[in-house]
């Protein structure tokens, strides 16, 4: 009896698996994705590597895409700048004075075939809170581990919107 139900449940799994396929993001069809630095508007230091940094790293981690170190040879390139970065106090005591603090971040992104826009410039925001620290080097790893968030996060939704723009051709 358990041998018929564990099988019909197998046959159950592998047939719904047969019409399997990415959704929002896949970039199969893309082909060769190079990733320029953004130009850093914002005057945050590091943070154009940090962003160019996550777009790389969310790349190899989809499935069908690859990466191309130069743009002269690859078919899709992204580009961006850095607009604005702020960090500003949330969490506020009476005895330690600042608790936690919101970075917030602004880029803008986009994507060409040669001349032609895959993703025209579109502006991706976010923000993530932080942990204070009386010690500053504490303090300075907390934020840079909440750009780190912020750019993963913008990563992930740039190239969302990257495959289902080349979905759509």
């Amino acid at each position: 009896m358990l041998f018929w139900r564990v099988s019909a449940l197998l046959a159950v799994v592998v047939l719904a698996g047969c019409g399997y396929h990415l959704a929002a993001g896949d970039l199969r069809a893309v082909g060769t994705i190079a990733i320029v630095s953004p130009r850093n508007e914002a005057g945050e230091p590091g943070l154009d590597r940090i962003v160019a940094d996550a777009l790389r790293r969310e790349l190899l981690r989809r499935s069908g895409a690859r990466i191309a170190e130069n743009p002269e040879k690859a078919d899709v390139v992204v580009r961006g700048k850095i607009i604005g970065v702020q960090t500003v106090a949330r969490g506020l005591s009476s005895v330690v004075l600042v608790l936690e603090y919101e970075t917030h971040v602004t880029l803008e992104l986009e994507a060409k075939r040669g001349d032609q826009v895959v993703v025209a410039p579109t502006r991706f925001e976010d923000s993530e809170r932080h942990l204070a620290s009386g010690d500053v080097e504490a303090q300075r790893k907390n934020r840079v581990e909440a750009l780190r968030r912020i750019a993963s996060l913008i990563a992930a939704r740039f190239l969302d919107r990257l495959g289902d723009q080349e979905a759509a051709r």
